[in-house]
């Protein structure tokens, strides 16, 4: 189960959860890593979800679909949703290895939170392939 932030919560939740470090990093990050990924990705308005454990993931507001083309060979098409998740998902595990103190631990915790969403996912499978 996911809840949709509202605008007084896309600003209060990422900041309770990664601090100041959201705006200058995270977000950006997964801007950079979602246009890595998927070569139709264009850029646009993000939506932010919060997972009923606390895991907290971003998603291209979209219809569509992306084509999604990550380095350890996998190819294949996604719904925003599971987009979203696969980015996040790149973002937060990056940063378990390039940052350090609170920042890390959050994207860690973050990391295994929405891993553990992404499973009960209808596209579990694709965003595990996709991650792996």
């Amino acid at each position: 189960m996911k809840t949709l932030l509202n605008d007084k919560q896309r600003l209060s939740v990422p900041a309770e959860i990664f601090g100041y470090h959201f705006g200058s990093r995270i977000e950006p990050d997964v801007f950079a890593m979602a246009s890595r990924l998927s070569p139709n990705y264009r850029g646009g308005y993000w939506d932010f979800y919060r997972t009923e454990q606390g895991g907290f993931f971003m998603v291209p507001r979209s219809d569509g679909q992306f084509l999604v083309c990550s380095n350890n060979g996998y190819e294949g098409y996604m719904s925003a949703e599971a987009f979203g998740i696969t980015a996040c998902l790149y973002v937060y595990s990056h940063a378990t290895f390039t940052q350090v103190g609170k920042l890390l631990d959050s994207c860690a915790d973050q990391f295994h939170l929405l891993r553990d969403h992404a499973k009960g996912h209808p596209e579990a499978m694709a965003i595990f392939e996709a991650i792996d």
